[in-house]
């Protein structure tokens, strides 16, 4: 399926999502400014449209059915537009209607608005990067995308976005991660994580783990995610003190890994502590549940 034809049916498909949730005025807002730019290769049309979809389309939150989460899905593995707002799904038509004929045009326009973006404009390029035509020549731009110290921006990147896991390599997505657990992301919402767990990111987030204990600081629990399929003799002892602690979602967390790992001292430790085990069992807890219950956590502190 060429290029054209993909953007074209995420076109519709966001199309038709915010004509259920819009003014009819912006959707016809949308749709001329959209066979405009499709039938130019004039830049400044795009650029224009581009920043004034604001005035057009809030940031509210998509409202997106289980049906149409599905056909996201079908579109595009991975595709998760039910975590944008109406002004990203906009912004993200007007993109996809500028002429792909022209790969070099199509890169330099494209660059032009990461390079001159806004911090909401940035959300928006960042989170569609799924959905574009050329992915495998974006890569480079999207790994810039997590040097940013906007969270928002990175989270744009890194979050409900099924890019990095496809493209990126150990390097990119082990900095990702490390970023990730850094800032303390949920990291529940980066997709494929444990398809992409590797011996040396484990590794790192061992040491920071030893360098948060020495500081008297707790350690975000969903990191023992990314050590479950790696414990030995010696990780194991780090779990046994992350679950030593008061701290009811890090004792979950270490049992957790214990549960995923193939570690046979790991399973002797999760039988230890039975309740736990059978919640675990019974799916009650997951990275998910855990993920959920700490980023409530922070908003509470």
């Amino acid at each position: 399926m060429s290029a054209h034809i993909v953007s074209q049916k995420a076109i519709d498909f966001l199309m038709e999502l915010l004509s259920q949730q819009a003014a009819s005025e912006s959707i016809d807002w949308l749709k001329n400014q959209s066979q405009e730019i499709s039938q130019s290769t004039k830049t400044m049309k795009l650029f224009l449209a581009f920043g004034k979809a604001s005035k057009y389309f809030d940031k509210s939150s998509l409202q997106i059915s289980e049906v149409l989460s599905r056909d996201a899905e079908k579109l595009r593995k991975g595709f998760t537009p039910s975590s944008w707002d109406k002004l990203q799904a906009a912004r993200s038509i007007l993109i996809l209607s500028f002429p792909q004929q022209d790969e070099a045009l199509w890169f330099k326009t494209i660059n032009q608005l990461f390079e001159t973006g806004d911090m909401q404009e940035l959300k928006s390029l960042y989170a569609a990067l799924p959905i574009y035509p050329f992915q495998d020549r974006l890569i480079d731009r999207a790994i810039e995308g997590l040097r940013t110290n906007m969270t928002l921006v990175f989270d744009a990147v890194a979050l409900d976005n099924p890019y990095p896991s496809e493209f990126f390599d150990e390097r990119a997505w082990n900095q990702m991660l490390i970023k990730s657990v850094f800032l303390q992301r949920p990291l529940f919402l980066i997709q494929h994580a444990d398809k992409r767990s590797n011996e040396n990111l484990a590794s790192i987030l061992i040491d920071y783990a030893h360098e948060r204990w020495a500081a008297g600081r707790n350690v975000i629990p969903e990191l023992w995610r990314y050590v479950a399929p790696f414990l030995n003799e010696y990780r194991i002892e780090d779990i046994k003190k992350a679950i030593k602690g008061e701290n009811l979602l890090e004792k979950q967390a270490g049992l957790l890994a214990c549960h995923h790992s193939t570690y046979p001292n790991a399973k002797k430790l999760l039988a230890e502590f039975p309740d736990i085990q059978k919640e675990i069992e019974a799916g009650k807890i997951t990275w998910e549940s855990i993920g959920k219950s700490f980023a409530e956590s922070l908003i509470k502190n």
